[in-house]
């Protein structure tokens, strides 16, 4: 338990998982490289009765032979024939577990949509296991895992067969906050100060197998530099990687996150459509919701919006730096990053890049504004008027009749609210409030890395004004 940084709900339900007094079934999602393995691992301390890790590519039966190689290592004293099928090899492993004299019986099933090939009937088998067996019984953990999120979600969760409602407990583990991310590079006696630590967010996510190859004697710039811009970099290959190991025909979703990477506010269904060529189908909901549940878009409604008009936003850390900058840096010059420090293109990156820090973490924001209680809506809004263009990235629409328009700024010192920039705020502010007509109280809210200079606008102006600090809580 000791290794684990974070997790302080799941680990609390596989904890009321191997005390309760009937047989669970779990399932745990997210993305790719997020640790859903080692969670399991962790938590139960290599202690399974039965595991097995389905492998990417391979048919049914590899899969088998996989699965009876398992049996022979965990009871190696038991023989049992080579399976023809996935009924034969569940009803092996029932008979196992029923001559197990462990308390409880943890089966360990990874990387589960890899072992349900086509036509395979590993679905209908597993089905018939837990049915039949282990939810008869009360000393079964059945735990299975899977980076394809749409598949753990539709085909398993939401199954309309014989697994339908049989999950007993979901996790959907997401990536680490930027709290857990210092608590992490903490323990491993990393001493980033909270600006590089945002840098390396900024650009990997809290997603900690990226951040475990991360150098602690090296600034975030210079880590930056080895694992995306080197040859053999941890991060120069794994773009299409990380698609084409979770999707069928993955280059129609690809083609959805290289359309989003065009347009930072987002892109509405039909323009998705309109600019991949994709078709106005059902199909192609299912892909955004695959790539929605798995952690790679977000869906989110601009106010005063109906459903209809919802944007979809790149928001995967890692693929929108990969098509910023690795993707173009085919000659890998190995310097690059460092070499582009402080320019406008990085500058503009940032500034985007940093906004979606802040949307990741909504719950430390409205803690910082001291509302976490409080019911709200998250949104966005853009405005054309008498041709000019207003846009809040950050609407937070309040029960308590208040609307904070936030800002956020990235900036290696202080912020200052000049002359020109209060004029654009007080405009935008009251554009706002005329074309939504709302009656609330609108507090300008500034969220920056190192909170602002005080003066006459700031002053007069902003009602919260938050650093970098407060989203590390």
């Amino acid at each position: 338990m000791s290794n684990i940084i974070g997790r302080e709900k799941e680990l609390k339900i596989l904890e009321n998982v191997k005390l309760s007094d009937k047989s669970q079934f779990v399932a745990v999602y997210g993305r790719r490289r997020v640790g859903k393995t080692f969670l399991v691992r962790e938590a139960f301390q290599q202690d399974f009765t039965f595991y097995l890790t389905g492998v990417a590519n391979i048919n049914l039966q590899q899969n088998l032979s996989n699965f009876h190689r398992a049996l022979q290592k965990f009871y190696p004293n038991q023989s049992a024939p080579m399976p023809e099928n996935w009924f034969i090899a569940f009803a092996q492993l029932e008979d196992l577990l029923s001559k197990s004299s462990k308390k409880k019986k943890v089966v360990f099933l990874d990387e589960l949509p890899w072992l349900d090939t086509a036509q395979s009937g590993f679905l209908p088998a597993l089905d018939y296991f837990w049915n039949s067996f282990a939810s008869a019984r009360n000393d079964v953990i059945l735990i299975v895992c899977g980076s394809a999120a749409s598949w753990m979600i539709n085909t398993l969760i939401h199954n309309k067969g014989g697994l339908h409602n049989r999950v007993t407990q979901r996790i959907r583990l997401e990536p680490f906050t930027l709290k857990e991310c210092e608590t992490f590079f903490k323990s491993r006696g990393g001493v980033f100060n909270r600006y590089q630590l945002i840098q390396l967010y900024m650009v990997m996510g809290g997603v900690p197998f990226y951040l475990d190859h991360v150098d602690i004697g090296m600034s975030a710039s210079q880590n930056i530099n080895r694992l995306c811009f080197q040859r053999d970099g941890l991060l120069t290959e794994e773009f299409t990687d990380l698609y084409t190991s979770l999707f069928n025909k993955a280059e129609k979703h690809l083609s959805v996150i290289e359309t989003l990477s065009t347009k930072a506010k987002g892109l509405t269904r039909s323009e998705i459509i309109n600019n991949t060529g994709l078709p106005n189908a059902g199909s192609t909901t299912k892909i955004l919701s695959e790539l929605e549940e798995s952690g790679f878009i977000r869906k989110y409604t601009s106010f005063g919006k109906k459903e209809k008009y919802s944007l979809y936003q790149l928001s995967d850390f890692y693929s929108l730096f990969y098509i910023k900058f690795i993707r173009g840096n085919l000659a890998l010059n190995e310097n690059e990053w460092m070499n582009g420090l402080n320019t406008p293109q990085q500058r503009a990156w940032s500034g985007y890049a940093f906004e979606q820090v802040c949307f990741a973490h909504l719950p430390e924001i409205k803690h910082a504004l001291g509302i976490s209680g409080v019911q709200t809506n998250c949104s966005s809004w853009i405005n054309m008027d008498k041709g000019r263009k207003h846009q809040i990235d950050l609407i937070i629409d309040r029960k308590d009749d208040v609307i904070n328009v936030c800002e956020m700024k990235f900036s290696m010192n202080p912020f200052t609210i000049d002359k020109k920039y209060s004029e654009e705020l007080l405009s935008k502010v009251d554009t706002f409030r005329t074309a939504t007509h709302t009656n609330k109280s609108i507090f300008l809210t500034m969220i920056t890395t190192y909170g602002m200079i005080r003066n006459v606008y700031s002053n007069s102006m902003v009602q919260n004004s938050f650093t970098m600090d407060d989203l590390f809580v």
